[in-house]
């Protein structure tokens, strides 16, 4: 870029690494939507010495979400006792250990392919592993970002880290739709309601190498995690000023960089202030944004897109073609929320998300109650997913990681990331029998919800467009 203050080639690189971790995100949340009914499949074998029920089947589908809550939770410790970038190595040994053990979950102490209660707690420990470094990462990465990034340019490249965990998920819709290929995965007979298994190659191994394919991008993560710095401001903290003096000089060159530091030491001076230094409003905004970005729904629709494209339009291939589709259709429309937030702003994006998200929702609520099939509901669960791709999804987390000061960032964004995974798993283990029992109440309420996420940012969220992190001591300081 010509006629700007700052290193753009070093910062993309930066962040380039970083959003891996935002891949990885993605990865590890979507894979469930391939594997899930392969792995259905797996534990309801006659062989089972008991009975996998729906109720398992969604705690299981979600089981890495209790994970993604706790490394929310400890993201906050993390992140001030390693610091960012040492706390996302750890994250990346998580996703790998739970990649490979979640491919075999037998590993050590079970028989091969004898499915048993021990074998599915197993399976979903590993999950959890993968959940922690995922709830470390979704709270860490755009704080890292953030944290690196120029204010001018900082909701651009926030974004850029939603952008990867959409990629992340459309990456690993294609891997599934490949690794399935031409075998089928097992269904409900619509007519006789009887559980059928087409398919043996399906619920022995597809579902593995789902699973397993993960391994290979977090080891990527991993290593390049090694060749990125320190975030300035956390190296500020720990008081390794002339380090912090050095990345900001790359970033901004050094006469900017000197008033930024000037900045950065004002406002972290006192290190360990208590987390409602700064009132409560600004956590409860915060803890809000989360809960709205799951209690719209978005993650039932990610998580289950191939069953529900199948139910609401007779997909064949299971429906993975359709989520393929609706995967690129989210990479479009994340990247009109990367070049537009540092334009229009972050509050205009969230109303019109919430706006679209809304008709999304209540028009397949429609059809479910007129009992209208084809490409009506399909198109209308695609309008739904776009309009949080280019909103809610990238836009609240360069809210999340900008809004609260220096010295509360790290305690507050790990209750926010936490409050945002409890909904998540909330959500996503309470769609299968909801949906079951009613598209029309699933998605009604869904719409409800947009409704009222409309209204709180309406009211409540202030514009941080522009704004250094800096200013945000100033805001809350004001309130």
């Amino acid at each position: 870029m010509k006629n700007k203050e700052y290193n753009s080639i070093y910062i993309l690189c930066i962040t380039l690494v970083a959003t891996l971790g935002g891949l990885l995100f993605g990865y590890d949340t979507a894979v469930i939507s391939g594997a899930e009914k392969g792995l259905e499949g797996f534990f309801r074998q006659p062989e089972a010495n008991f009975e996998y029920t729906t109720f398992l089947h969604g705690i299981t589908a979600a089981s890495a979400l209790i994970g993604c809550v706790i490394g929310g939770f400890i993201s906050g410790f993390f992140a001030q006792r390693l610091g960012r970038r040492n706390s996302l190595k750890f994250a990346s040994v998580l996703f790998f250990l739970s990649a490979l053990g979640s491919y075999c979950p037998e590993f050590l102490f079970f028989e091969k392919n004898i499915p048993t209660g021990n074998l599915l707690v197993t399976f979903n420990l590993y999950r959890v592993l993968g959940g922690i470094g995922v709830g470390l990462a979704s709270a860490i990465v755009p704080m890292y970002i953030a944290e690196i990034a120029p204010s001018k340019i900082r909701g651009t490249l926030v974004s850029c880290n939603q952008f990867a965990i959409i990629f992340g998920m459309l990456v690993v819709y294609f891997v599934n739709y490949l690794i399935l290929g031409d075998h089928a995965n097992p269904y409900v007979d619509e007519v006789t309601k009887a559980y059928t298994v087409p398919d043996q190659w399906t619920i022995l191994h597809g579902w593995r190498y789902m699973f397993g394919s993960e391994a290979y991008v977090a080891a990527v993560f991993g290593f390049l995690l090694f060749f990125v710095p320190k975030t300035p401001r956390y190296l500020v903290m720990i008081r390794q000023e002339e380090k912090a003096m050095s990345i900001l000089s790359k970033i901004n060159g050094k006469e900017a960089a000197k008033q930024i530091l000037s900045d950065i030491k004002a406002t972290v001076h006192v290190k360990s202030e208590k987390l409602f230094t700064y009132g409560v409003t600004v956590i409860v905004i915060g803890i809000f944004l989360s809960i709205f970005q799951q209690a719209i729904g978005i993650n039932a629709v990610l998580y289950y897109a191939p069953r529900m494209f199948q139910s609401v339009a007779g997909a064949e291939g299971g429906g993975m073609l359709q989520t393929v589709i609706m995967g690129i259709v989210n990479i479009v429309f994340t990247a009109v929320a990367i070049f537009t937030v540092d334009k229009f702003g972050r509050k205009p994006l969230l109303l019109i998300g919430s706006t679209g998200m809304a008709i999304g929702a209540f028009s397949v609520a429609v059809c479910d109650s007129i009992g209208l099939q084809g490409i009506v509901p399909v198109v209308s669960i695609i309008v739904y997913a776009a309009f949080f791709m280019m909103s809610w999804g990238p836009i609240c987390w360069v809210l999340i990681s900008e809004i609260f000061p220096n010295t509360i960032r790290g305690q507050a964004i790990a209750i926010a990331v936490a409050f945002q995974w409890i909904f998540n798993f909330i959500v996503s283990s309470t769609f299968p029998p909801l949906y079951d029992f009613s598209p029309m109440i699933a998605y009604g309420l869904y719409g409800i919800m947009c409704i009222v996420s409309f209204v709180f940012v309406w009211k409540w969220v202030p514009e941080t467009k522009g704004k250094t992190l800096e200013d945000m001591n100033k805001l809350w300081a004001k309130q």
